[in-house]
């Protein structure tokens, strides 16, 4: 893995500690090598939420010395796809993580699946049922009601005769199921004679309509488990109910390894939502561009926005991992990839609200070059030059026909300004079209302040102002982001999310100017916009001759660590 992708080691957690005590001698595994899987639904795009799992599940086997499959979880087709799987393994690849040869699809276990839930029905711990959806929920029973259902008693070989034509398809959907018989009693419901297969006659994306029932999560992931050699099976704290259930199947299916799962607490973000059917509600709804929008909280979002691997892993391996929910300030993740891209973003010049600024007393005609840092906090990246002339565009709002208190930058009769890099300037006056519109300004500078210091060593009370070369300024469009939700809490009680939705997410601008080296950027190249803050070329619209960059985080950091 580069070595641009490693954050400090993962730190010690909960986890680790189990696993320490399976791999000591007299442990589970002793002598074992440690085996873990990271195996998402292909039912949509992986989001930051996953980046967690992924930096726990990779992450605890580079640990080890270990191995981490990865294994498609495509037990339901309602959903699932081909372009989901191959953006997985993109997203997971782009993060710097490798499952070797170790790459797995449920549905590769169907026969086998099947082959278990015959054996147990065989041992008599698994019966068909002929409860309707809503007579299913109506005999659920409550903590005080036991479950039932007239069908749990059913005679072994009627069951899988009844099982064997499930499979051929002579059955409706949600006509039969086929549950696990334990314990109708039992104060986890999710004990309560479990649903094993259900009948789905839709087509699958690798399978085809060679099935149409369909293991369900619980019985499927297990066995999956099992069958792949998993030594500690690491999953979301919502799974720590269905343990007692993982562990029924695994006793009673003669499996060839028996797991150890783990749970973790899931990582919850403010002003985002994580929830796989709400981020495909906006996509389908055309509320976003699509799942690669800016704005989403996916990680082909984030890498648009100009997100890098190092600065996700940081996020993560920074967050820890624990029991407890909480959730993360937007705003650290953000920290996370100002601090990345503060050191390795080169410094260049734009102007997203440009006006022109012309320098009456520089000769017409005239044009001169000056160096100018990359980075100041990485000398090594050297200087660069840009070129100067007597006309520059600067941000229109370096500018005010009458000055505010405390406003130090150019107006009329105000203070000396220096060009960063360049002159100290002074304006002497301004146009404007017929709506008072300011369309230009006009400044003297000092020919003594090459460098932007003067001569005679006078203390210059003005700003310092970013600027570019009317001359080889190339055009840009520039794409401001901001959160996706006005809400902090959109997910929280009864809101509806989409009421949520901030109107002010993202303001494009056109006709922006940046300095003439960046004509041929391209992405994923991100740089730090003087005064402004740091942009990436975006890696969808961005073209020659067509430069379209993404606002990646400002420079102003409001997150306070400790706080």
């Amino acid at each position: 893995m580069p070595d641009e992708l490693n954050p400090p080691a993962m730190a010690q957690n909960f986890i680790h500690d189990f696993i320490d005590e399976d791999i000591a001698q007299g442990g589970q595994f002793q002598g074992m090598t440690v085996h873990t899987r990271f195996p998402p639904e292909p039912n949509g795009y992986l989001h930051i939420g996953h980046a967690k799992a992924i930096f726990v599940d990779f992450g605890t086997a580079e640990k080890y010395g270990g191995l981490c499959n990865l294994r498609m979880d495509d037990t339901n087709p309602t959903k699932e796809d081909v372009e989901y799987v191959e953006a997985i393994q993109e997203d997971i690849h782009w993060l710097g993580y490798d499952w070797g040869g170790r790459f797995f699809f449920a549905s590769d276990y169907f026969e086998q699946m099947y082959q278990y839930a015959v054996a147990l029905i065989k041992k008599g711990l698994a019966y068909v049922c002929e409860l309707t959806p809503e007579q299913f929920k109506e005999y659920r029973g409550d903590v005080n009601t036991p479950a039932r259902s007239p069908y749990r008693d059913r005679p072994v070989e009627e069951s899988l005769d009844l099982f064997a034509r499930m499979r051929a398809g002579e059955f409706e959907n949600g006509r039969m199921t086929l549950r696990a018989r334990i314990d109708l009693t039992s104060g986890n419901f999710n004990m309560r004679d479990p649903v094993l297969y259900r009948i789905n006659h839709m087509h699958h994306h690798r399978q085809g309509d060679k099935w149409c029932i369909y293991p369900m999560y619980d019985f499927a992931h297990p066995l999956e488990d099992a069958l792949e050699g998993i030594t500690h099976s690491l999953c979301s704290l919502e799974f720590e109910d269905h343990r007692p259930l993982y562990d029924w199947i695994i006793q009673h299916c003669d499996v060839p390894a028996k797991p150890r799962q783990i749970e973790f607490a899931r990582l919850g973000i403010n002003y985002t939502v994580m929830s796989k059917r709400k981020l495909r509600q906006l996509v389908e709804e055309g509320r976003v561009s699509g799942w690669d929008d800016p704005r989403m909280p996916t990680l082909c979002g984030l890498r648009r926005r100009g997100y890098t691997p190092r600065s996700i892993r940081s996020f993560s391996e920074r967050n820890g991992v624990s029991k407890a929910a909480s959730t993360v300030e937007f705003a650290f993740l953000e920290h996370c990839l100002r601090e990345d891209l503060n050191e390795t973003a080169q410094r260049v010049m734009a102007v997203l609200r440009p006006v022109k600024l012309v320098i009456t007393n520089y000769p017409e005609g005239q044009s001169e070059t000056f160096e100018v840092e990359n980075n100041p906090s990485r000398p090594e990246d050297g200087v660069r030059t840009v070129t100067f002339s007597r006309e520059l565009y600067v941000e229109a709002e370096d500018f005010l026909p009458e000055p505010v208190p405390k406003y130090k930058r150019l107006y009329p009769g105000g203070p000396e300004c220096r060009l960063k890099g360049a002159y100290l300037i002074k304006c002497v006056g301004y146009e404007t079209d017929e709506h008072g519109n300011v369309t230009g300004i006009a400044a003297e500078y000092d020919p003594d302040s090459r460098g932007g210091d003067p001569a005679d060593g006078r203390k210059v009370k003005g700003a310092t102002i970013h600027w570019v070369d009317a001359a080889t300024a190339v055009d840009a469009e520039v794409r401001l982001y901001d959160n996706l939700f006005a809400d902090a809490e959109p997910d929280a009680g009864d809101k509806n999310f989409l009421d949520c939705l901030n109107p002010g997410s993202l303001e494009v601008l056109t006709g922006s100017k940046v300095e003439a080296g960046l004509a041929d950027a391209q992405a994923p190249a991100s740089y730090q916009f003087l005064r402004q803050g740091y942009f990436c070329v975006d890696n969808k619209d961005s073209q020659p001759g067509h430069l379209v960059f993404n606002l990646s985080v400002s420079l102003k950091d409001s997150f306070k660590p400790g706080k």
